[in-house]
């Protein structure tokens, strides 16, 4: 959706008076990752959901709208911008047995402020032919000089690499953390850029032979026919802390502190934890779904098998500040 689309949505959002059976969404998820949930839950509900994109802003735009704020939910991906809405007093607590017994307590806000939809594991891209299955196992792995010109990364201050380095902290401390992150960044094959997809053409082209990133981006390349050539030079890799598992993060969703339409945002939220909404998100986003019982896609199956860490969300989050402190301290991205 072109950025004047986004903001015409938005701006009807607050021109027109909220109905019982509509819902309004702000959403950092693209349309074609969500449109097919909300196209489920009109047709099985009747009730109607209006969605405006938002890239960048949302806080403030909450924040500016305060209690006029047509805004029901906010969905958006990673831990640290769900606690940034939390944190910025716009979203109230949620009670709802459906969402409790439908999203495991490691995936969602114990005070009910958010909600994890989706989960999705931060792993390593390993070229295929130039990196064996025991090269690499753990993330505290990337800091050895074996891999000294073989890594490329997005940039450190990124929401998905700061998670994994709040993370990192939360196992081992200040200290390894930022002796792992001079190794990690010792270890580069180039000046942290682009995003995770770009890595991987990156290893595909032969300038590294590992990258970080995140699981669901193996799907959207192998089904984009430029970038399938990437995919297939690449195979993923789920690596663990020591002692713990692999790196999870999430897609979430909050309702507003406004809520205009409060009872059809709930009936929205609690659809999305179902078994059809998560079978979707499966089939439609190449994610995890968070609710137990219900299956990844065929494809993400064929990823492997692997031991999610057990390490609370909600301690991710706090530590978040304090790694991006150290990505700053060591200049990673310098």
């Amino acid at each position: 959706m072109s950025l004047r689309l986004a903001l015409l949505a938005t701006s009807l959002l607050i021109a027109v008076p909220a109905l019982a059976d509509e819902v309004n969404v702000y959403s950092h998820r693209q349309p074609e990752l969500v449109q097919p949930l909300f196209d489920a839950f009109t047709s099985e509900t009747g009730i109607s959901v209006n969605v405006a994109f938002i890239g960048s802003g949302m806080v403030e735009r909450l924040l500016a709208e305060g209690r006029r704020s047509p805004a029901d939910l906010v969905m958006t991906v990673d831990i640290a911008r769900l606690a940034q809405v939390v944190d910025a007093g716009v979203t109230q607590a949620v009670a709802s047995p459906a969402l409790e017994a439908a999203i495991p307590a490691e995936f969602r806000d114990p005070a009910g402020h958010w909600f994890g939809l989706t989960s999705r594991a931060r792993i390593v891209y390993a070229a295929r032919g130039r990196v064996a299955d025991a090269d690499v196992t753990t993330y505290e792995d990337l800091a050895d000089p074996k891999w000294k010109g073989r890594i490329c990364t997005r940039q450190g201050s990124n929401d998905y690499n700061v998670a994994l380095v709040a993370a990192y902290l939360a196992h081992h401390g200040e200290a390894e953390t930022r002796t792992w992150l001079e190794g990690l960044k010792a270890n580069l094959a180039r000046k942290p850029e682009g995003g995770d997809r770009d890595q991987v053409k990156a290893i595909w082209a032969g300038l590294c032979d590992i990258s970080l990133g995140n699981t669901y981006y193996m799907g959207e390349m192998l089904a984009d026919p430029e970038q399938k050539q990437w995919a297939d030079a690449v195979r993923i890799v789920f690596p663990v802390f020591e002692g713990g598992g692999t790196h999870m993060n999430i897609s979430g969703v909050a309702m507003t502190a406004a809520a205009p339409n409060h009872d059809a945002a709930l009936k929205l939220m609690e659809f999305l934890a179902s078994d059809e909404a998560q079978a979707i998100y499966a089939q439609t986003n190449h994610e995890f779904p968070v609710k137990q019982g219900v299956a990844p896609s065929e494809l993400v199956a064929s990823w492997g098998d692997f031991i999610p860490d057990d390490l609370g969300l909600i301690e991710v989050a706090k530590l978040r500040p304090a790694a991006l402190k150290l990505i700053q301290e060591v200049n990673f991205d310098g």
